[in-house]
């Protein structure tokens, strides 16, 4: 799938820890400011098709696909904690020597842009967290399909198998549980994330990236570092609860709130014009 202004790049592979130094892919476009995009749990760097050509006349976007996910080299063995998902938006940063940057996630992506600037104060300007993906349950909270598939994935034994089965509908109706206007789920955008799905090892990183959610919420710890202005931005309809955020809301007492209404978790998907008027207004 082609996103239309965009070149693919890659980063070299390097001594990464834990067997994390893997190739990692990138598309970027635009001019300006560098701006850098991470994605959604089980999503990759087309997930920002819609938002990229609404802010590349501000910025320069760079839409990185986490390590081992969208078209990141797979690495055996490799740790999908916290701090190793974290190590691959640290190379971006360091490997483009990019400085004042605008970090922009949703979901675990969220949570990475908070804690790379927790990281890397010296080089970011600015975090907008998405839905940050910091609570228990997460997308279990979206729908019955998604906690029986997300339990059997997780369960010991048969969980590698069955994470190696992703039927289309199902994972339709799973995605379509993290949007309110379902018809934001388009169909060739579910084409390209079955066929990054069929990659050689990529069920055992979607397994694994599943079973490291909790250290997503143990790197909340790192929030009070931050040193960047933080816009926490919510949809009305996202899994997180009114504890959830307003947790992070006392983490984060300096930052700005905007709670978007009538959309779900992809928030990028359903309201890109939402985020892009975020952020293409002065900071």
């Amino acid at each position: 799938m082609r996103v239309p202004g965009t070149t693919s790049h890659t980063i070299a592979p390097s001594g990464g820890r834990h067997g994390h130094g893997g190739t990692l892919r990138y598309l970027k476009a635009g001019t300006g400011a560098p701006l850098v995009l991470l994605h959604t749990v089980r999503t990759q760097a087309e997930h920002f098709r819609s938002l990229i050509p609404l802010i590349s006349d501000q910025y320069t976007v760079y839409a990185l696909d986490l390590p081992g996910m969208g078209y990141s080299e797979i690495v055996p063995g490799a740790s999908y904690q916290e701090p190793e998902m974290r190590a691959g938006v640290e190379r971006l940063l360091t490997e483009l020597d990019l400085h004042d940057v605008t970090l922009v996630g949703e979901s675990i992506g969220a949570v990475l842009a908070l804690t790379t600037a927790a990281e890397l104060p010296e080089r970011v300007r600015r975090v907008v967290a998405v839905n940050a993906y910091d609570f228990r349950g997460g997308i279990a909270r979206s729908s019955l399909l998604a906690r029986v598939v997300i339990s059997g994935v997780l369960a010991p034994g048969v969980g590698p198998v069955i994470a190696g089965v992703e039927p289309r509908p199902a994972l339709r109706r799973i995605l379509q549980g993290g949007l309110v206007d379902k018809a934001a789920l388009r169909e060739d955008y579910v084409d390209e994330l079955l066929r990054v799905g069929d990659r050689p090892g990529y069920p055992a990183v979607a397994r694994a990236v599943y079973q490291n959610l909790p250290s997503l919420i143990a790197a909340r710890s790192r929030y009070p570092e931050i040193k960047a202005p933080v816009h926490l931005v919510y949809g009305e309809k996202d899994w997180s609860r009114r504890s959830d955020r307003k947790a992070n809301k006392e983490l984060l007492p300096a930052a700005d709130f905007t709670q978007v209404p009538k959309a779900g978790h992809f928030i990028a998907l359903e309201r890109p014009d939402v985020l892009a008027d975020l952020l293409n207004e002065p900071a």
